[in-house]
């Protein structure tokens, strides 16, 4: 069932990019995250009342780094989708395995210091090729588009993959510290909500387009229906395998996003950015066997 869940969050997350792209036409980014976030907090409230679960938390410093982080992510990858094709944009939201990964290897050699009693930690160089691999895949879907005014999209997608990585090793951090997950993504939920509106003053706000301006609804609906479908993933996945299998499903996100792409916005991806989309894929899996064998068990998604 855990594997269904995951499914489920995956096509919900690319449902919301379909919104997120047909809304940032008539919206800046800045905007979508305080909507995103207002209606998400909503949704989570409620669902917290109906669970008894209380919204108050010992560990508010904790909440606000995760949510500082996870609204820089979904800030740049709401200017992302806005900018380049929905395959491609998905895909570097799923990088966040890749950038785990580098941070597991960087992270041991840095607190490594050298002594005759602790030898260097071993290089896991199959974990490094993993990172160059998926790192190449992105100069290969990239390429087309760095040949024309995309480039500066993709950079901040790379920012985006990164940040969301860093934003889920801490919703671990914060589950082993028995946070209930209606609590956790409500206030990222509310990060959003204020992040977002502190930022409207200096983006501005655009004119309600009338009819349009109802995809903010669906918009904070599926992202918070995302956010509970992977949570309750990871939550039932009663073994390291299970755990495994979940997290490598998350990809299915990228062909709900293809079919989107195709179907509704006419997406025509040149077959070396669909190469390197499977090259970051077939890494981000290889990454997250390796990181399981290792004994990390930070979700990839």
């Amino acid at each position: 069932m855990q594997a269904l869940w995951m499914v489920l969050a995956a096509f919900l997350f690319a449902s919301m990019g379909v919104c997120i792209k047909l809304a940032s036409a008539h919206f800046n980014a800045a905007e979508l995250v305080f909507y995103r976030g207002l209606i998400s907090m909503a949704v989570l409230w409620a669902l917290a009342r109906h669970q008894g679960v209380s919204l108050a938390t010992r560990y508010p410093g904790m909440h606000a780094w995760r949510s500082l982080i996870g609204v820089t992510s979904l800030g740049c990858w709401f200017y992302v989708i806005g900018q380049l094709p929905l395959p491609t944009a998905m895909t570097f939201n799923y990088m966040s395995s890749l950038w785990i990964a580098a941070f597991l290897v960087g992270g041991t050699l840095l607190s490594w210091r050298p002594s005759a009693e602790q030898p260097r930690p071993p290089l896991q160089i199959p974990l490094v090729l993993c990172v160059l691999v998926g790192f190449g895949g992105i100069l290969l879907m990239m390429r087309p588009s760095l040949e024309g005014s995309q480039g500066f999209a993709g950079i901040v997608g790379m920012v985006s993959g990164m940040a969301t990585a860093l934003a889920y090793m801490q919703v671990v951090a914060l589950s082993r510290l028995g946070e209930p997950e209606a609590r956790t993504v409500f206030y990222f939920a509310l990060g959003c909500a204020v992040a977002g509106g502190a930022a409207l003053p200096f983006t501005g706000t655009s004119p309600w387009p009338g009819w349009p301006g109802l995809w903010l609804l669906p918009l904070g609906l599926l992202a918070a229906g995302g956010q509970l479908c992977m949570t309750l993933a990871y939550a039932r996945s009663p073994s390291a395998r299970g755990t495994l299998v979940v997290a490598n499903l998350q990809y299915t996100g990228l062909i709900f996003a293809a079919i989107y792409g195709v179907a509704v916005f006419g997406d025509e991806l040149p077959l070396i950015a669909w190469a390197g989309i499977l090259l970051i894929v077939g890494s981000g899996i290889a990454a997250t066997v390796l990181r399981a064998r290792t004994g990390d068990n930070t979700p990839a998604e």
